[in-house]
């Protein structure tokens, strides 16, 4: 399995945008919510899944989504299963260290 990931360099602090392979370019609604997996924030490189989650484990700040990298960061205990959202039966999860 692949991913996309991207890692965005502001103020010193990195976030590590991430997103299954088959995602990309796409958005979901569902009511009021809506997801856009744009290819300008989560179009970065493209790994393989076991490769991201390396660079995931590290990091302070995170935004993934797809049932692919979410699961694989739950079973790594990088992210616990109630951290995880669906927007259109798409999840997706957000790390924030303060």
């Amino acid at each position: 399995m692949r991913v996309y990931l991207k890692i965005h360099r502001r103020n010193g602090i990195d976030t590590v945008a991430c997103c299954d392979e088959l995602l990309l370019n796409q958005i979901f609604i569902e009511g009021n919510l809506k997801i856009e997996i744009s290819d300008r924030f989560f179009g970065g490189d493209l790994l393989s899944i076991d490769k991201a989650v390396e660079l995931l484990k590290n990091a302070s700040y995170f935004n993934i989504v797809g049932e692919n990298i979410t699961n694989k960061a739950i079973a790594l205990k990088i992210l616990s299963k109630e951290g995880v959202k669906k927007i259109s039966n798409i999840p997706m999860a957000i790390k924030m260290m303060f």
